[in-house]
């Protein structure tokens, strides 16, 4: 119960944050102007939580309607996706707002041979075969690649 409110109580957070945010009355931006992918592939907690930072920061400034913003999980990384990450809500809040979360395959598949069973990811994640890979296809479709 503590969750669901907690998940509540974030996502109305945002809710409020992205619609005060000045640039939501910003004119002339096309959405397909601003498109950022962001890279996670360290496991680090703080990480974690600073490229989820970004991300809103990202829609708070340009605003919701012009921007393309995608969280590319691999290595490492891939543990932001879990679905019983400590920062589960707040992925699923962003994809709330148009963030995608993208969680590499070849991550998944090695984890599965160490941990001995697939780990169960967010519902939020969309499998991509290779993390990497969905970086460069990004880059050649002109996003801009941040590595926080």
């Amino acid at each position: 119960m503590y969750r669901s409110l907690m998940g509540t109580f974030v996502t109305l957070m945002m809710a409020i944050a992205l619609s005060t945010s000045p640039a939501l009355a910003t004119a002339g931006i096309n959405s397909a102007e601003k498109k950022i992918v962001l890279q996670i592939s360290d496991g680090s907690p703080k990480k974690q939580t600073l490229v989820l930072n970004v991300a809103k920061n990202l829609i708070k400034h340009y605003g919701i309607d012009n921007v393309k913003v995608e969280i590319v999980a691999f290595g490492p990384g891939l543990r932001l996706l879990f679905k019983d990450n400590v920062n589960s809500i707040r992925v699923q809040s962003l994809s709330t707002y148009g963030v995608q979360f993208s969680a590499c395959q070849n991550t998944t598949r090695a984890m599965t041979k160490i941990l001995g069973y697939e780990p169960e990811l967010n519902e939020s994640a969309v499998p991509v075969k290779a993390g990497v890979a969905r970086i460069i296809e990004l880059t050649e479709k002109g996003y801009t690649l941040v590595r926080p």
